[in-house]
């Protein structure tokens, strides 16, 4: 077909107008039979999309407000819904102009930037005492500041910039031998005749050697010199931004995974991996690459360092850690092995890197460091987060559980360290639930039930007031009270009815009507949400019960128990004790230690010594590998029921 100003239908475009809740509209023009999700991403808009895109989650629903787009209804979308102009995204292409709009709940995760010291991560005990234990020991990341005074060049004293200014070095920093980067010498003529050659200098120290790796004029106060820790999560990626002088948080943020598009958990970002991008003739790996550096960790960096009014180039060291599959994604190498026994994957430690190396807007010779991985499925994220809860110094035996996109899980103490990762899914952080969102404002965080008239009481994230989603803490507390009321049997189906119950083909509990909840949507927990909830915390008991079989422990030997992961402001250990999810001991036992993973990172950047640490860690660690250990199989049938099929593990609880 040819249009009346001769373009084919194949070159034919269409403008598409996406407008957010927030009041941000972004418009691009469209080929007929893109993909909406597509055409979002290109106009800077990232819809949510755990399932890959397959339309079974029901997450990226969002509203034709004028013209139309192409594909069918689904089941997440009601014909009344479906009558006003509400469609899934994934399963939609463009056929015409539109405008489109994105309801907060269909929206991946956006930036959240606090400035340091003011959020969650500055406020746990557990990343206060590291810092104070750190900046005890002294702070030393390996990156210093130096203002050096020269001697003017002149007729009788001709010596070259580069070797007046090492001189001088070695005579402040006792350290004989000099060197200067690339980077730092292109910038040398100009910047020692700005101050009459008096100059700030960025130095790598190492043991017998010392690098200039940029100068600055030296006039004024000394600048600060930054790092950057980051955790690379499947579904989240959280940073800080550090002064290496003193180890003070200058600015937090976190953000949703770019890659969430291609699926929620790393079986489905490793196929995606290795099929060529659709759209460019990038190759799936760098397209999975870019969607976590360029679309995610650059922008991010971008926000926390605009808010502590530090240039990005100012950044020196950066430390990261994240689990194996997103590690080797992160530095674009094949990570198509890991699914494929023997489940190799391609490095447990990288060595050190480069910025440059690396995709993100930092100084070209940012030193990287990345956590070492352990297995094919326990990464540096794990390594990082044993680190930052002391458990491989202490005498008491403590169980470390990860609750993330993936459960990991280690045991151990002083003199040994068994680790494993089981495939939760990504329950815990809203994944696989109909309802669910990640811990931001909005979130409902904890939930209480009144057995008599079934309503329930919620606490919800941030300042919002109505709710928007139910997050990991608050998931873990309305299945928790659900089953305590006995409006749930050991199966997960709902036996009784009421007001909140709704009856179809897929029963619900419903937590919030239209009416009170945000973006005039029900929220609601179904059958299928508690049975992939079920399956998910089984996963988790039943990977403490083989790892205990295999050193023939029981349960009653672990002394410590540290929960992290960002599923909320904490976890109720009684619900999730009575609904099967931990073993049954003290709570006092019990502590919610937040992101681990970031505050091993931490420690990383600030401390050469904790990276060696780290470096250990991960190299004396057991990995045991669950798909394959006899008896795993056994477990996690038994434990996917409300508690257990073996009562005797939980009883007497309140």
């Amino acid at each position: 077909m040819q249009f009346a100003d001769g373009r084919t239908e194949m070159e034919k475009t269409y403008r598409i107008l996406f407008k957010t809740e927030q009041g941000i509209d972004q418009s691009i023009d469209a080929s007929p039979g893109e993909s909406l999700p597509e055409a979002a991403r290109r106009a800077g808009i990232a819809l949510d999309a755990p399932c890959g895109g397959n339309g079974t989650c029901g997450k990226c629903r969002v509203r034709v407000l004028n013209g139309s787009v192409a594909g069918g209804q689904s089941r997440h979308i009601t014909p009344q819904e479906f009558n006003d102009g509400w469609r899934l995204a994934c399963i939609s292409s463009v056929c015409s102009d539109a405008a489109i709009l994105v309801p907060e709940t269909a929206g991946a995760y956006e930036c959240q930037i606090r400035a340091g010291g003011k959020d969650s991560t500055g406020e746990n005990i557990i990343f206060q005492k590291l810092q104070t234990e750190l900046t005890g020991t002294g702070i030393d990341s390996g990156i210093k500041i130096v203002k050096a005074e020269l001697e003017e060049p002149s007729p009788d004293n001709p010596m070259a910039d580069r070797e007046r200014l090492l001189r001088r070095l070695a005579e402040l920093t006792h350290i004989p031998q000099q060197d200067m980067t690339l980077s730092a010498l292109r910038k040398l003529p100009s910047v020692l005749r700005v101050n009459n050659f008096s100059v700030y200098c960025v130095l790598r120290l190492q043991a017998e050697c010392c690098s200039v790796i940029d100068i600055f004029p030296g006039t004024g106060d000394m600048p600060v010199i930054a790092g950057l820790a980051a955790d690379i999560g499947t579904t989240t990626v959280s940073a800080m931004l550090v002064d290496l002088a003193n180890g003070n948080v200058l600015a937090f943020g976190s953000a949703g995974n770019g890659q969430i598009r291609y699926g929620a958990d790393v079986i489905s970002r490793i196929i995606a991996s290795s099929v060529p991008a659709k759209d460019s003739a990038q190759s799936g790996l760098e397209q999975m690459r870019l969607a976590v550096t360029a679309e995610c960790i650059t922008p991010l960096i971008a926000r926390i360092c605009e808010t502590a009014a530090i240039s990005a180039e100012h950044i020196y060291r950066a430390a990261i850690a994240a689990n194996t599959t997103m590690t080797h994604l992160f530095m674009g190498v094949d990570p198509a092995y890991l699914r494929l026994e023997p489940y190799t994957p391609a490095f447990f430690e990288s060595g050190t890197l480069r910025g440059a190396d690396i995709g993100l807007p930092l100084h070209p010779d940012t030193e990287a460091v990345i956590a070492p991985a352990i297995g094919s499925y326990v990464g540096g994220d794990i390594t990082a987060g044993v680190y930052a809860s002391s458990i491989f110094s202490q005498p008491e035996i403590s169980l470390l559980v990860d609750l993330g996109t993936n459960g990991e899980l280690v045991l151990g103490n002083a003199e040994f360290l068994m680790s494993c990762a089981c495939s939760a899914g990504p329950a815990f952080e809203g994944g696989d639930i109909s309802c669910g969102m990640r811990a931001t404002d909005g979130a409902i965080e904890a939930c209480t039930i009144d057995p008599e008239t079934m309503e329930p009481a919620i606490t919800v994230i941030g300042e919002a007031g109505l709710a928007k989603g139910l997050c990991g803490s608050g998931l873990i507390d309305l299945v928790g009270e659900l089953f305590r009321c006995g409006i749930i049997n050991a199966k997960g189906k709902i036996i009784k009815d009421g007001k909140r119950i709704r009856r179809d083909d897929n029963a619900a509990y419903i937590i919030a009507f239209t009416d009170e909840a945000a973006g005039g949507r029900e929220i609601s927990i179904t059958e299928t949400d508690i049975d992939n909830f079920i399956r998910a915390k089984g996963a988790i008991f039943s990977a403490i019960q083989t790892m205990l079989a295999a050193l023939d422990f029981d349960i009653g030997m672990i002394d410590n128990v540290f929960i992290a992961g960002g599923i909320g402001s904490g976890i109720n250990i009684r619900q999730a004790v009575r609904i099967g999810m931990l073993p049954n001991i003290s709570p006092e036992k019990y502590r919610y230690i937040g992101n681990s993973s970031l505050h091993g990172a931490y420690a990383m950047l600030v401390s050469k010594e904790a990276a060696l640490k780290i470096e250990k860690i991960g190299r004396d660690m057991t990995y045991i590998e669950l798909s394959t250990h006899p008896g795993y199989m056994d477990e996690l049938i038994a434990a996917c029921f409300l508690p257990h099929t073996n009562g005797g593990l939980f009883e007497n609880i309140e």
